[in-house]
């Protein structure tokens, strides 16, 4: 962090002021918003240097072809910290999730912004044909052994997670014949690979300021790619869609050589968007006028389904895995998703007989917003290690030890910062989104985190070297509502992504 700072003063001329970490909920990749005096940035700490090589080169070579991509402003010799421009806060989906909550939803602006990105992802995916897929992550091709990947993504961390019986060899024979078909279409393209509206960021164009950036001499600690004068030269001459409003693209480090299809799939099957089905065919149609390949709805309904299915994969993994809250919330969406698509395209399963059977057990299933995975059971898992992980009211007393060893560790959250002192948080509790989204923007909690983990893993670390059975931990704070149960859930969910094999059990005790 104090590398991440430095390496701002170093590229701003002047000293950070604040730092406040931002949330991301599908990456490993730390973000913060870095602050001076008159300079602002967005720093990233990314531990794999691949990826971020990715990320660099395609940043590179978007911007210099007009694509509207955040600019890199300076990347630290280890390769694993860089700071880009700051797109500020909101994004495509924020916006159509701001006016469904006010009763809107898609409205004239929202088409005109959905639009303005299917032509801009148009223009990134022909700008893209030559690029340098040398760099790519983790490989430079969408070709039979990435849907592969996709397609067990589903298989392993969905049907297998939510108990869902199916033959695996014969499943195994759909996946080769889907892999076959979707390769027979045009692959010639810049796959982004996760154009959802997410990563669409929505920048008022009176936002849009060009910092100009001091000329600083290279030295051993640092690598400056490109000043910040250069920021939006190109991004400016584009017309606004909606109001006044640009579109910028992020999160295209996974991106490699591919079909078209996959993206568009991506975009306008968003299962947290939730397009209406009308509207879907007028922006694909949109689409497919710009693109002039007479062959391309040939394919796209094999790449719908995968990218469903892969998506799928993930909420299943994100989700039911890592207990992580906006993707267990996007289960059912996802679910109507595929049902509607096999109900609309009754052929498009026919060849594919294991797999028709399990979307159509997938579509007898009532998927709830927040389903349990099996608890663990100590005497029969693999693990001997059990590792309780409570929240709890300190007006209420210490939590007992459920183990029957007596103590463990106590975290003391009061000291962070509360949502509980704010009206519009108080019915809320440290499991739901607007107090997620309060928290995990404070650097102190982030702090508070990172420590705790680490003395927790210290000692999960010495109780798997000398087979102890049972670890407690608890956070605490004034009401057991708000900031204890969302440490209590960041904790389990890190412990169960680091020791796969360690039983992991969250209890909240106020408000269980």
């Amino acid at each position: 962090m104090e590398q991440l700072k430095a390496l701002f003063h170093k590229w701003a001329g002047e000293p950070c002021t604040q730092c406040l970490a931002l949330g991301a909920n599908g990456s490993s990749r730390r973000y913060y918003r870095i602050i001076g005096d008159t300079r602002r940035c967005i720093g990233a700490i990314a531990s794999d240097v691949r990826e971020n090589e990715a990320f660099f080169a395609y940043s590179r070579h978007l911007h210099a072809r007009g694509i509207n991509v955040p600019e890199l402003y300076a990347v630290h010799d280890d390769r694993r910290r860089y700071l880009q421009q700051d797109l500020g806060d909101l994004s495509l989906y924020g916006l159509l999730y701001e006016k469904k909550q006010k009763g809107g939803g898609f409205d004239a602006e929202m088409l005109a912004l959905y639009r303005q990105a299917l032509a801009d992802l148009h223009d990134i995916q022909v700008a893209g044909r030559d690029m340098d897929f040398s760099v790519a992550y983790p490989r430079p091709a969408f070709d039979s052994r990435s849907i592969l990947w996709d397609l067990n993504y589903f298989k392993y961390n969905y049907l297998k997670l939510q108990h869902i019986p199916f033959d695996e060899d014969r499943l195994e024979d759909d996946f080769q014949r889907l892999a076959g078909r979707l390769l027979s279409a045009d692959t010639n393209y810049f796959l982004y690979r996760d154009f959802n509206p997410r990563n669409i960021m929505v920048v008022e164009n009176s936002k849009l300021k060009i910092e100009n950036s001091l000329t600083h001499n290279n030295n051993s600690q640092f690598s400056i790619l490109l000043p910040a004068s250069q920021a939006l030269s190109t991004a400016e001459k584009k017309s606004n869609p909606a109001k006044n409003s640009q579109l910028f693209y992020i999160d295209y480090q996974g991106g490699r050589r591919g079909a078209a299809q996959y993206d568009v799939a991506s975009l306008l099957f968003s299962a947290k968007s939730d397009l209406p089905q009308a509207l879907r065919n007028e922006l694909l149609q949109h689409y497919v006028s710009l693109h002039g390949d007479p062959h391309f709805m040939d394919h796209f309904w094999h790449y719908v389904l995968l990218r469903i299915l892969q998506t799928l994969g993930a909420y299943g993994y994100r989700g039911l895995f890592e207990r992580k809250p906006y993707f267990i919330e996007s289960i059912p969406l996802a679910h109507n998703n595929l049902r509607r698509l096999v109900e609309d395209h009754p052929d498009l399963l026919a060849d594919l007989p294991e797999l028709q059977s399990i979307v159509h057990r997938l579509g007898a299933m009532t998927p709830t917003a927040n389903p349990q995975p099996p608890t663990p059971n100590p005497q029969t898992d693999d693990s001997q290690l059990t590792v309780t992980v409570m929240s709890f009211s300190f007006k209420q007393g210490l939590p007992d030890d459920p183990s029957g060893n007596g103590g463990g560790h106590i975290f003391d959250c009061r000291a962070l910062p509360n949502p509980g002192r704010y009206p519009e948080y108080k019915a809320y509790t440290g499991k739901d989104a607007p107090v997620i989204e309060f928290l995990r923007d404070k650097e102190p909690v982030a702090i508070f985190l990172d420590h705790a983990l680490a003395i927790v893993s210290q000692s999960v670390d010495k109780y798997l070297e000398r087979h102890f059975t049972h670890l407690s931990v608890s956070f605490g704070c004034t009401g057991g509502q708000h900031r204890s149960v969302y440490c209590a859930e960041q904790l389990a969910a890190a412990l169960r992504s680091r020791y796969p094999h360690v039983n992991v059990l969250l209890h909240h005790r106020e408000q269980q």
